[in-house]
């Protein structure tokens, strides 16, 4: 049986190159202070030996940990696992954010805290100690809880807030939800739709108040009213199907809805089914998030592609130059969304058929 091979470490590096442990840490971290026939003896030995810098490696010089934390909400992010209904939030996040890290020598690590808990304050310090991040990154709702702004100001570690205008500390970054909302909305009004629902999303993201103020404003630019098209769900499949249903049941139902993310827009296209109207002929249907089952519905969903890889991305893209020293943007940082024309809107009123 042949033998595992023993891995090499940053002692060995040491002592082939003849230098001090600490030596190689700070060549590994690529610090000024070490000459470069001193730089160049431990990269000798790095690249002879195979040698991988390890996390432990790079703190030896006690400046940085080389991780930066992302915190996700508990409750919403297990819900969505264990419905394996497509929800790609955490994919993209990790895809923007752990390949921006590898450019950099970093890691990123993804933590659940819970949005309701009130011992949060307590969760949260646990992960620092425990891990001691060089930067945090929060997510919607967590970008806006002024418990956790507060806390994360106290404690001098740069942090990026996804999905927030940046009232108090952090490094605020938007997806430009008002201005998505606005450019949807202002699409199927060039179609010819006048009566356009929303179906808003939970109250406790603030991004689902901006998302109503851009239809709004769409709306009024566009000479139309909103007296009965607007219905608030939570995200969720159950609350985007009861919001639909108000909507398609009303008097004067909406020749067009717009929901606030995948899952809501799923149940609308199965509440249509259901009313025997078909989409887009009857009733045109946008998205936003454009998560991966939107490629596969019937009709395939027109959809606001939400920059989330970008986003992260872009995040830990300042947290690493904070750290650097450079100084941080004194304005909002915002990331353009676009919208992805498929198959599920159509003019309003119908094209005759020739």
């Amino acid at each position: 049986m042949a033998r595992r091979r023993q891995a090499v470490t940053i002692k060995h590096v040491a002592a082939d190159a003849g230098v001090s442990l600490q030596t190689v840490s700070r060549v590994i971290n690529n610090e000024p202070n070490v000459r470069p026939e001193m730089k160049q003896r431990v990269q000798e030995s790095i690249d002879k030996l195979g040698y991988v810098p390890s996390i432990a490696a790079q703190r030896m010089s006690g400046s940085r940990s080389y991780l930066i934390l992302a915190l996700n909400d508990r409750e919403r992010t297990i819900a969505d696992w264990r419905a394996r209904q497509g929800t790609d939030w955490v994919d993209q996040m990790l895809l923007g954010g752990m390949l921006k890290c590898a450019e950099h020598g970093y890691r990123m690590i993804v933590e659940l805290v819970d949005t309701h808990s009130d011992h949060v304050e307590r969760e949260l310090l646990a992960a620092i100690a425990a891990l001691q991040p060089d930067g945090i990154i929060l997510t919607p709702p967590h970008s806006d809880n002024p418990q956790l702004v507060r806390l994360l100001a106290g404690h001098d570690i740069p942090f990026a807030r996804i999905g927030s205008k940046g009232d108090g500390a952090g490094l605020p970054i938007s997806m430009d939800d008002e201005g998505s909302a606005r450019a949807a909305t202002r699409y199927l009004a060039e179609r010819g739709h006048r009566r356009i629902g929303f179906i808003a999303g939970s109250s406790e993201y603030n991004l689902s108040a901006w998302r109503v103020d851009g239809w709004t404003a769409a709306m009024a630019e566009a000479g139309l009213g909103t007296a009965g098209l607007l219905e608030t769900g939570d995200f969720t499949y159950a609350s985007g199907e009861r919001a639909a249903r108000r909507l398609l049941e009303s008097s004067e139902p909406p020749s067009a809805i717009i929901a606030s993310n995948d899952q809501m827009a799923l149940a609308t296209l199965e509440v249509a089914r259901s009313l025997d109207l078909r989409v887009p002929q009857d009733l045109s249907v946008i998205s936003f998030d454009n998560s991966p089952l939107m490629h596969f519905t019937q009709p395939p969903l027109t959809a606001i592609d939400q920059p989330i890889a970008a986003t992260a991305s872009k995040a830990v893209e300042m947290i690493i130059a904070s750290q650097s020293g450079e100084s941080a943007p004194k304005l909002l940082t915002v990331i353009a969304a676009s919208i992805v024309e498929r198959g599920s809107v159509a003019s309003f009123p119908p094209q005759p058929v020739r």
